[in-house]
């Protein structure tokens, strides 16, 4: 393809008797728009090191039957050099087509002899990860495109560990497809004949009690809760039109949480996500008709979980009663002390303890786990970097694993997965609020004590949308601007020292991404999404009162942006 031009690869597309006339109608009806069919065939969906995720639609650049075939047939290659015998999980989300895609999927590995476990309907992505752990199987498949809009989809790969493909597995995955043509060289059967030669198989309620049993016993104080200190804390939960209403319910009336109100407008899947102008539980506007609904039960906290279940945010009532979302960093910090303190007051911190957290995520967790004797490890963005350390762990017994947590709202305790889980998150802060209400206390006060004691931590993410070739184009020009041109000072603050991770640094991978340390402790990150046609840039001061920190915060905020808005 790389010897030809867009319109060439779309006109072969359109005589490609291997295409379904569905696929070329759409193709048809923007043969006069020369900049749509740009967009579409400039380049093949990339397959990152999580997978593929981009616009559904025809094209190679879009996400649809043809794209994913192609992506499968690779990864079949690839387990099949891999393992004698390889089985492979697949789950999806509630957005358009994911069950269809699941589906293709398994029949395409169902045609290259692989046995594929297929769940029925949506289910968590934390529960593939526990899937693949728990059926041994050699890899994984998720089929979301977590929170992105709803014109979205996704494919994700997991190992044998349960854990998200990381660079040296994904690179040679992308080594195999690349070989893969995706109309001559994908294998497929029909879902019938998976069925009839045994190599499709459907994942049944046991699976689900197995899950949900075993999230519930990472409860800390499940004597506390069953004693009636979860019956009287009051939750309003809403999984966002997702694939969290279940199995998040299931665990928090195990856990024996009874008081708890989910958002009726959005409680069932939807791949439009009508009622939110983004599913992610990172945008206070997703919790509009939450705060709505715990304002009429007098609820003590609300909990939000993203399409595919595996991030988790949390709002709660500040000192002045009004309900306050609360970020990543702030949910991540108050969950690490909750945990430490009490494993230490039931003498079950272990002396080898380990916290696990990306380089852009706030110092506070960090801080509070070194309190407590915890080592604190960094890695780069994303948690399969977060999961890697846990199966290291796990293989060197160099430490216990106790908490890991990204500022994007990505959680887990526990070592049956190997990915974020929204499901164990809500119930540990629903744990926390109970605990501490029997204290006479909201989170947002412990937080405040945490202020006191520590520091007060205040981050922000800003982000720019650059969509399509131009995009890529304005992206790489913005990080090569501070990439070879680094501030001396912002906002009238030096720079101590830059980070450019790109370089190989702090034993880790390469990764597009630099990092600015100010000297008075406050630092930014830039870094192009990974998913999205996005540039994000990450802030964070430390100060003594709120009032300090923001305004140092907004300074901070205010230069950089001014620099990065003049190429974006």
């Amino acid at each position: 393809m790389s010897n030809l031009t867009a319109i060439e690869v779309y006109e072969a597309w359109l005589n490609d008797p291997n295409v379904d006339q569905a696929t070329k109608d759409e193709l048809r009806g923007i043969a006069d728009k020369p900049a749509d069919i740009e967009d579409r065939f400039y380049r093949e969906l990339e397959f990152g090191t999580g997978g593929l995720r981009g616009v559904m639609g025809a094209g190679t650049n879009r996400m649809n039957r043809y794209m994913i075939g192609r992506a499968t047939q690779g990864f079949a290659a690839y387990l099949l050099k891999q393992f004698s015998s390889p089985s492979v999980v697949i789950a999806h989300d509630s957005r358009n087509n994911s069950d269809i895609y699941s589906l293709e999927t398994a029949c395409v590995l169902a045609a290259n002899g692989i046995k594929t476990y297929l769940f029925r309907s949506l289910r968590p992505t934390p529960q593939l990860s526990f899937a693949v752990r728990e059926l041994k199987a050699c890899g994984g498949i998720v089929i979301t495109a977590s929170h992105n809009p709803p014109e979205y989809n996704g494919y994700k790969v997991y190992g044998e560990d349960g854990c998200q493909l990381v660079p040296h597995q994904a690179e040679q995955v992308i080594a195999e497809i690349r070989e893969v043509d995706a109309f001559q060289d994908v294998k497929r059967l029909s879902q019938r004949e998976a069925e009839e030669q045994g190599q499709l198989l459907w994942l049944d309620e046991e699976d689900d009690n197995r899950f949900v049993h075993t999230v519930a016993g990472q409860s800390v104080h499940p004597e506390l809760l069953k004693s009636g200190a979860g019956d009287a804390l009051k939750i309003v939960y809403t999984p966002l039109h997702g694939a969290g209403n279940m199995p998040v319910r299931w665990v928090l009336a195990q856990a024996g949480f009874g008081s708890v109100y989910v958002v009726p407008e959005q409680e069932h899947p939807n791949g439009m996500f009508s009622t939110v102008k983004s599913p992610n539980p990172e945008e206070h506007e997703a919790f509009t008709l939450a705060i709505k609904l715990a304002d009429e039960k007098g609820a003590d906290i609300i909990v939000g979980t993203d399409p595919d279940c595996d991030r988790m945010g949390a709002v709660v009532k500040n000192d002045k009663g009004e309900y306050t979302v609360l970020s990543g960093n702030q949910s991540g910090a108050l969950m690490v002390h909750y945990l430490l303190s009490n494993l230490q007051a039931k003498g079950k911190l272990p002396a080898n303890g380990a916290v696990i957290k990306t380089i852009v995520t706030s110092e506070m967790g960090a801080d509070i786990a070194k309190s407590y004797g915890c080592e604190v490890i960094n890695t780069l963005t994303g948690f399969k970097y977060i999961g890697e350390k846990m199966t290291e762990f796990e293989s060197t017994g160099a430490h216990t694993f106790l908490f890991g947590y990204e500022e994007s709202y990505g959680y887990l305790t526990g070592t049956y997965a190997r990915d974020k889980d929204a499901v164990v998150a809500s119930m540990l802060i629903c744990e926390a609020a109970a605990y501490y209400k029997t204290q006479g206390k909201t989170l947002y006060d412990v937080l405040l004590e945490l202020y006191a004691k520590y520091g007060t931590y205040l981050e922000k993410l800003e982000s720019r949308t650059l969509k399509g070739k131009d995009g890529v184009e304005k992206i790489g020009a913005i990080m090569a601007d501070w990439r070879t041109n680094p501030p001396a000072e912002v906002a009238g603050i030096q720079v101590a020292k830059a980070l450019d991770y790109e370089k190989g640094i702090d034993d880790l991978p390469k990764e597009n991404v630099l990092k600015f340390m100010l000297a008075d402790g406050s630092w930014f990150c830039l870094r192009p999404s990974g998913t999205e046609p996005k540039i994000k840039v990450y802030f964070a001061v430390r100060g003594g009162d709120l009032s300090g920190a923001s305004d140092s915060l907004g300074r901070l905020v205010t230069d950089v942006m001014a620099r990065v808005d003049a190429r974006a």
